[in-house]
């Protein structure tokens, strides 16, 4: 399984406008094949930076979301309310802490 970290620092003015597009497509992205999870973090010091962790079967699976008409509708209407670039991680689990 892998991890896909995006983190993104938006206009504080457009946070409302954010959060509108996150949840009116979390749940298509969810039910995307190979979508485990999707969780979506805000910085506790900084209110205007958020990060989402998604949670991945494979690469190739999260490559076919990025190639999704759902994808370029939902990044399209997030990235033009942004005052910095995003970054993003593809990562993956090594140590099982118990």
């Amino acid at each position: 399984m892998m991890i896909r970290i995006v983190k993104m620092t938006f206009d504080p003015e457009k946070l409302n406008e954010f959060m509108e597009i996150f949840n009116s497509s979390k749940h298509r992205i969810r039910a995307m094949q190979g979508c485990n999870r999707l969780e979506l973090l805000n910085d506790i010091n900084s209110a205007n930076i958020f990060f989402t962790y998604s949670y991945w079967n494979s690469e190739n699976d999260l490559n076919n979301y990025r190639t999704s008409d759902l994808f370029a509708s939902v990044w399209s209407r997030t990235k033009v309310l942004f005052i910095a670039k995003a970054e993003a991680w593809s990562v993956e689990q090594k140590v099982v802490l118990e």
